[in-house]
């Protein structure tokens, strides 16, 4: 069935270029369990490795996965501690693997917030994967949209003040320039799991025309299987950007 569905994709053109996923749901996956809360974030490592591979097989070029808010910082503190030792261990188990399928990894956030040990981790593997081609993985660590946005405007705010930049150009692209995200376009698909309606102050600018797919699976049962059906349904929608397609002539 998932070849069936690759196939499809591949029949249909161009896969989407910038694919973003709020990975959502670990915690109620392991009360349905009654487990421990860590205990589904243990299991969605299988999920992000399931994406990563689907995103790559399906043309994927950058794909953006919201891991870890700032508003996360206010969970108990061992679920925190959890979390970064799952950073960690994601790290030193994946990142061989994701260098050799060509991909590179940035992480995107406030990373002054994160534990030592985390830091290094995540210094480490963007380095042992800089120069991959076929994917960028972005991983939202320490992440908000409103944080980021503000910092954009503190930036040009400081050019401003040196006299390097005039107010009169601070437009949207200056504005842009400023985000993390500046060196990719902005994404073409969000894929949202769990059945949330809602986007968490994840990428509020970048988002603007985004295609939304929202799907009740929660992020460990996720499989690369959803993700292809999420891509064939953006192929099958008609994104105009705000504009109006004339009719053809009789």
């Amino acid at each position: 069935m998932t070849d069936e569905l690759l196939g499809q994709i591949r029949l249909n053109g161009a896969a989407p270029r910038h694919v973003a996923i709020i990975m959502d749901g670990n915690g109620r996956w392991a009360r349905e369990r009654n487990l421990p809360r860590p205990f589904g974030h243990r299991a969605g490592m299988k999920a992000v490795r399931e994406i990563v591979e689907g995103a790559i097989e399906a043309g994927v070029e950058v794909l953006t996965l919201f891991a870890f808010s700032e508003e996360n910082w206010q969970r108990p503190p061992t679920e925190i501690s959890a979390l970064m030792s799952l950073l960690e261990e994601y790290i030193a188990k994946e990142a061989a693997e994701l260098r050799d399928q060509g991909v590179v990894v940035h992480v995107l956030g406030e990373r002054a917030r994160l534990a030592p040990g985390a830091r290094a981790a995540i210094d480490r593997v963007e380095r042992d994967t800089r120069g991959g081609r076929r994917l960028a993985l972005n991983l939202c660590i320490s992440y908000s949209s409103r944080a980021e946005l503000a910092r954009a405007a503190r930036l040009l705010a400081e050019e401003v003040l040196k006299g390097t930049k005039r107010l009169e150009d601070i437009d949207e692209e200056a504005v842009r320039e400023k985000l993390y995200t500046a060196p990719w376009s902005d994404p073409d698909l969000l894929i949202r799991t769990s059945g949330e309606l809602r986007i968490s102050n994840f990428l509020l600018w970048q988002l603007a025309y985004t295609e939304l797919y929202m799907t009740p699976v929660l992020w460990p049962d996720v499989t690369r299987r959803d993700l292809f059906q999420a891509i064939l349904d953006y192929q099958r929608r008609d994104r105009r950007f705000g504009k109006v397609t004339a009719p053809a002539p009789p």
